[in-house]
């Protein structure tokens, strides 16, 4: 049976305020302003999906926990200058997750909607009432540039601007790749770069992939394949770094054929 949520949550509420009190509190946590946190709340996130994704639940528990630290962190600050309290953030939460399912929470019928168009819509009609004049207001600036991109696509796609096909977005890229060979400055390189790099989230979303998703999994693949080319230049008596381009290439192609799955 789950413990009520109130006592710890007000424990841990009560906890925020004693290290923000200027006469009892701790120094460095006086100290922090919203600027200041925001990273640590970033990091947070980063820590739980880290946890996730390696499916550990101890970790998972104590990873959300100093993520619901930040939203008190937060909270409290803004409390202290007088602007909203912990419990209008939950107030506010509560009220949007009700009307963003009008289908559970209230008297509209499901229209048989994708959970995605449905979320959407709402989502834009929120938008709109807060005075959006754009498709592309509310893509968030903090978001890692790859997930954005991919917002920003997604966002001009509703209303219609995106390739029909696969063809399309693949011959950008291409063009791109040859726009970015032919930079004459710095300054050039820097932006056909970007555009290369936008032109690839397109490429990998018009064949429904989430393009942050696999280039994390990417990230891995290479992590665990690069140690394990380290690891057996060792076992050879060999220093990895002093090898040849074509003899770490050789460590390389026997990694990847000693993988499950892989051709010998």
């Amino acid at each position: 049976m789950s413990e009520p949520a109130s006592p710890p949550l007000d424990r841990l509420l009560a906890i925020m305020a004693h290290l923000r009190d200027p006469q009892r509190g701790c120094e460095w946590d006086c100290a922090q302003n919203f600027a200041t946190i925001a990273p640590y709340t970033l990091e947070e996130a980063y820590e739980v999906a880290d946890a996730i994704e390696r499916g550990d639940m101890d970790a998972l528990k104590d990873e959300l926990g100093d993520l619901l630290l930040q939203v008190v962190f937060h909270a409290r600050m803004a409390e202290e200058a007088g602007l909203f309290a912990f419990s209008d953030v939950a107030a506010a939460i509560s009220t949007k997750m009700e009307a963003r399912h009008p289908h559970i929470f209230g008297d509209t019928p499901d229209l048989g909607q994708s959970r995605e168009d449905r979320w959407e819509g709402l989502k834009a009609a929120e938008r709109k009432a807060k005075g959006a004049e754009s498709a592309m207001d509310g893509v968030t600036l903090a978001l890692p540039a790859l997930l954005r991109a991919e917002k920003l696509q997604k966002r001009a796609a509703r209303q219609g601007f995106d390739w029909p096909d696969v063809q399309g977005p693949g011959e950008k890229l291409v063009e791109e790749i040859a726009e970015l060979a032919q930079a004459g400055t710095d300054a050039e390189r820097a932006e056909e770069a970007g555009d290369l790099l936008f032109a690839a989230v397109n490429v990998v979303r018009a064949y429904g992939v989430a393009p942050e998703d696999a280039l994390r999994a990417a990230n891995i693949k290479f992590e665990r394949r690069f140690r394990a080319m380290e690891a057996l230049a060792s076992q050879q008596g060999n220093n990895f770094p002093a090898l040849t381009l074509d003899q770490q290439e050789e460590l390389w192609q026997a990694v990847k054929a000693s993988e499950p799955g892989k051709a010998p």
